[in-house]
């Protein structure tokens, strides 16, 4: 079995919203079925992929891409929670509250 490296991580939230860099398959392909989310398309591909990678049949960046597109679609990405949260206070901030 292959377990090729992600050229750069995947950083998602799993658990108590712990964020965890994920940098091979194996570790992508752990996270996906260990997903207690409602399964659907997304997660279905990306599985797919990575057990094709680590058979050898597409290659890491194949996987890490449908690996990211999963954490994207389910919100579990952490550049992009964070990037929601930033926003959300600068909103919250910039809001005028009654009084």
């Amino acid at each position: 079995m292959n377990d090729p490296k992600f050229d750069q991580p995947v950083s998602v939230f799993v658990g108590l919203g712990f964020p965890r860099e994920v940098s091979t398959v194996l570790d992508a392909y752990d996270i996906l079925i260990e997903w207690n989310g409602i399964p659907d398309l997304d997660h279905a591909g990306a599985i797919e992929v990575c057990r094709k990678a680590l058979s050898g049949k597409r290659d890491g960046e194949d996987a890490r891409k449908a690996f990211e597109d999963f954490a994207l679609n389910k919100g579990i990405l952490a550049e992009e929670a964070y990037d929601r949260a930033v926003d959300n206070l600068a909103h919250e901030w910039s809001t005028p509250r009654a009084h």
